[in-house]
């Protein structure tokens, strides 16, 4: 499985003929540049953040999933790869709607990924049942702010169990919302092996999973200085 970065919390996964968008931002609010490429299938967390649901943004006509039309039953997106979501709160501007927003795990070449959404409270025991060991790959909040906690979030990996997690959604040079900094995040997990990467993809298989959980360090493809110096959208 080939994972592509292009900031915030947008991703682009491929493997096994299927590529899934994550997340998609809106770019003049986000700070960042479009996302130019194409996709066979775009999952959002929520459709009522522009930060997190431009799925018109990915060219072509993927078929668009809100994770949250996941929660009650599986939804395949595209050649047998399966959506799963599980319900939670967003950030404190919308307290009472425990529906907002959803963490959603899928499939791709014999790898689990679990992407986090826009969580911006404590996971109950409830919300981590469907994901505790069933996830090679976890794409973490990790810039707190109206997400996650970072002491929560600590606990939520502890429970989930991952065995390698990629940051996302926190501070970049162009971003224009208020996240903290990836190395915040990391000063919390001095035991864990760090890969720092220079470029905004990495490659993962079942047989190259690490033994120990490891936190890989992606580059945002789509901060303007990122595209200026080569690295490409």
């Amino acid at each position: 499985m080939r994972v592509k970065w292009y900031g915030h919390a947008c991703f682009r996964l491929e493997g096994g003929g299927v590529s899934v968008i994550t997340d998609p931002y809106t770019p003049e609010p986000a700070g960042l540049l479009p996302v130019r490429a194409r996709a066979d299938a775009v999952v959002i967390s929520s459709a009522l953040d522009e930060a997190h649901s431009n799925a018109a943004m990915i060219a072509g006509s993927p078929r668009v999933l809100n994770a949250l039309d996941a929660v009650a039953a599986p939804v395949a997106i595209a050649d047998g790869v399966l959506v799963e979501a599980v319900a939670a709160m967003e950030g404190i501007d919308r307290p009472d709607d425990p529906k907002a927003n959803a963490l959603y795990r899928f499939e791709l070449d014999g790898v689990s990924v679990c992407h986090m959404g826009d969580v911006g409270r404590r996971l109950s025991r409830e919300q981590l049942a469907p994901l505790r060991g069933r996830v090679d790959v976890l794409l973490a909040l990790a810039g707190g702010g109206l997400t996650i906690a970072l002491p929560d979030l600590d606990d939520a990996i502890a429970e989930i169990g991952p065995r390698v997690v990629i940051p996302m959604h926190y501070r970049t040079p162009s971003l224009r919302y208020q996240v903290g900094t990836v190395e915040e995040f990391l000063a919390r997990r001095p035991g864990d092996p760090v890969v720092r990467h220079t470029g905004a993809t990495m490659e993962i298989a079942p047989d190259t999973l690490p033994a120990v959980l490891t936190v890989h360090v992606l580059q945002p493809s789509c901060e303007p200085q990122a595209a200026l110096s080569g690295e490409g959208r």
